[in-house]
């Protein structure tokens, strides 16, 4: 620290001596200023870490130059001098951007420790900065945020794919945040001056979709008043993302292979054909291979679709981000909502920490969401998150078991097979809601992920 620069700024040559003598015995450089005109000019010159600075100048005062420096160098330290002290002065002080403010005739001593702890905070300030720099370099990838190695290796892949123009598909679970991905590509490469353009193919029927792809022409259909340019147009040189590319109609799948494969779109009503400049990204929450298998999704479409493929994980698969995360959207919920900064009790983080997370990252946002506008403190506990009834489990509770197992009578050798009665339950619970997996796991108390490997696990069909 002794190398950092001390500026003072005095009209008395007497003090500016005396100061800068002592600040040069103390092993710091020191750089003096008759005025603060003087001393705003030296700033915009040198890197100047402390500023000590008399109140009372001609032209600009003390306190002027202290909400200057304040404003347009927040990491400079100011300690304000004056004969005239009082509580009102030191307040004002205070308020404006100064570090401290000490009376005038000043003890030496007494400036050199604030001097010291003026360069201490700073310095800390500094590390903090870079610090959260690092974090921000090392354990993100645009909005995405993670430093567990699946993140990590998630980010590499990104990195390497967002350089290119290839098709890509997003995989995951809902909440996984599969558009952030979406996002990350596009505003990490060469099409990143140009539009990002989302669509839910699951909010629109087929003909709607088609319309708001590809565009129409004036008259088209009726209420086509106008012509319109669709999407593939609006996001030109840019990147289409195709949400929920699942949903998408068996017709409009077909166009959309045609369009990937020639790069050109005929507008509704139109007999022309238009090129486009346009990286596709399409996500899913479904097991498109699955679907290729029920006649749901056109197998060329998915083979088109599946040269690059992105994984992204479930919560559950990377808790070490947990904590990070919670850390990151507490203080933005925070924030958003004009509060002071929040902080999670042990307890609150390690309940967080062994939670499920069936709605992953996004679910994750919510809770602590609710947690910022629940509490009543600046510390958020278990109850604030609402999660202690919720928190699903990837385990039948013995109540669940019994209560669901009562509907039938089985032998009474076969009760004492735990695998036997768990494959019972499942069925009973698949028979009362007339195979639909979501209400039979809701019956369970299990989210419809679990109930779908529980299935496999023990032989069941899962379809």
């Amino acid at each position: 620290m002794t190398e950092a620069q001390i500026l003072v700024v005095d009209d008395e040559v007497g003090m500016v001596t005396l100061l800068r003598n002592y600040l040069a015995r103390e092993g710091y450089e020191a750089t003096t200023a008759p005025s603060a005109e003087v001393a705003l000019q030296i700033l915009e010159e040198h890197d100047i870490a402390v500023v000590l600075t008399d109140l009372r100048m001609p032209g600009m005062g003390g306190m002027e130059l202290v909400r200057e420096i304040h404003a347009s160098r927040p990491d400079t330290q100011v300690i304000l001098m004056t004969a005239f002290g009082s509580i009102d002065v030191a307040v004002e002080a205070v308020k404006a951007g100064a570090y401290h403010f000490v009376t005038k005739p000043v003890k030496l001593p007494e400036v050199g420790a604030l001097v010291h702890k003026a360069l201490t905070e700073r310095a800390l300030r500094l590390e903090n900065r870079h610090l959260r720099q690092a974090v921000e370099e090392r354990y993100t990838f645009g909005q995405l945020l993670g430093k567990s190695a699946v993140m990590q290796r998630l980010f590499s892949l990104l990195e390497r794919l967002a350089t290119t123009n290839s098709t890509v598909l997003i995989q995951g679970d809902s909440g996984t945040g599969k558009e952030l991905v979406a996002r990350a590509l596009h505003y990490n490469g060469a099409r990143r001056r140009h539009p990002f353009v989302p669509v839910n193919c699951a909010a629109m029927p087929e003909g709607l979709l088609e319309s708001e792809l590809f565009g129409h022409t004036r008259g088209a259909f009726t209420g086509a008043d106008m012509a319109r340019r669709g999407l593939f147009l609006e996001a030109s040189r840019g990147t289409l993302f195709l949400d929920e590319i699942g949903e998408m109609p068996l017709g409009m799948q077909a166009k959309l292979l045609r369009v990937l494969e020639q790069r050109q779109i005929r507008p509704v009503g139109s007999d022309r054909e238009v090129a486009v400049d346009v990286r596709v990204v399409a996500a899913t929450n479904r097991d498109l291979e699955t679907a290729v298998r029920q006649g749901t999704f056109r197998e060329d479409l998915y083979y088109r679709l599946h040269v690059m493929v992105i994984h992204v994980p479930p919560l559950r698969e990377h808790r070490d981000d947990i904590a990070l995360l919670a850390e990151t959207f507490l203080q933005r919920h925070a924030a958003a909502n004009h509060l002071e900064p929040r902080h999670l009790t042990p307890q609150a983080l390690r309940c967080l920490e062994q939670y499920e997370w069936p709605g992953n990252v996004r679910e994750l946002s919510h809770v602590i969401e609710r947690g910022v506008t629940l509490s009543t403190s600046a510390w958020i506990d278990v109850e604030d998150l609402g999660l202690d009834s919720a928190s699903p489990s990837s385990r039948l509770s013995s109540h669940q078991m019994f209560a669901a197992a009562q509907e039938v009578t089985l032998p009474a050798e076969t009760l004492l097979n735990l695998d036997d009665v768990t494959r019972h339950v499942m069925t009973v619970a698949l028979q009362k809601t007339h195979g639909h997996k979501g209400q039979a796991a809701t019956l369970l108390g299990v989210h419809p992920r679990t109930l779908t490997r529980m299935l496999r696990r023990y032989g069941l069909p899962d379809e």
